[in-house]
């Protein structure tokens, strides 16, 4: 299958383009904009925002491969991230971690069977004074316990995720 941006989304990255010194220097709001147009960013989209900026392909993946928060196709819709450097792992990072792997019933880098979450550790959320720390699509919690974890997890699973900037301090205990 032979992608093609719309016309919006092709209009955005050259109003971009134009909005920065080097066309180069768009890659990151581009990506965006490939990844709104087609839900994630693959090889076809990081190809055509390397046609578009006039940038070599090499490059475009090097950055997407390099920044953890662009979606990818093997990504789950809702992508659990947690947070793997030594703050977090001292704080317990490793617990959430199997909390998580015991909730869903899948391992690290796996993605469940109907799509809906994949789990993987990431290098540093900046939370490192609330560790350990994990992030579910754009939400992030910290501070967590095994208890707290399971209930968030829970929350997705049941349709009605846990929203940590409402519930400021609290997911339940």
């Amino acid at each position: 299958m032979t992608k093609t941006l719309s016309k919006s989304a092709s209009d955005a990255i050259d109003h971009l383009a134009s909005e920065y010194p080097t066309k180069k220097s768009a890659l990151l709001p581009a990506l965006r904009v490939i990844e709104s147009e087609f839900g994630c960013i693959d090889e076809e989209g990081m190809m055509l925002v390397a046609d578009k900026l006039d940038v070599d392909p090499a490059h475009v993946f090097g950055v997407v491969t390099f920044y953890t928060h662009f979606k990818r196709p093997n990504h789950g819709r809702h992508r659990i991230m947690v947070c793997s450097t030594l703050s977090c792992d001292l704080a317990g990072s490793s617990v959430v971690t199997d909390t998580i792997e015991k909730t869903i019933g899948i391992k690290v880098g796996q993605r469940t069977a109907d799509g809906r979450f994949s789990l993987e550790k990431v290098e540093c959320l900046a939370s490192c004074g609330t560790a350990p720390s994990m992030q579910i699509d754009d939400k992030h919690f910290e501070n967590l316990t095994p208890v707290q974890v399971e209930k968030i997890i829970r929350s997705y699973i049941d349709g009605n995720p846990i929203d940590p900037d409402k519930d400021r301090g609290g997911y339940p205990h």
